[in-house]
């Protein structure tokens, strides 16, 4: 799983971090949330940027409705 698996990424969210609020977690946390997946290791020439973390944020707001 890497940065462009936002699909996957937000439900692995919602599983391990169902307790969080999508909507008022800064990107640096999100980031962080992300990073510590398990399975998770970013490809090279896929780093991670402000659209990836709003479309993983959206994602995640959109697997929790």
């Amino acid at each position: 799983m890497h940065w462009l698996d936002v699909e996957r990424i937000a439900e692995e969210l919602v599983d391990r971090h169902g307790d969080i609020d999508p909507v008022s977690i800064s990107f640096p946390r999100l980031k962080s949330l992300v990073e510590s997946l398990p399975g998770f290791k970013e490809q090279p020439g896929h780093p991670c940027n402000e659209r990836i973390l709003e479309a993983i944020q959206q994602a995640w707001i959109d697997e929790r409705a």
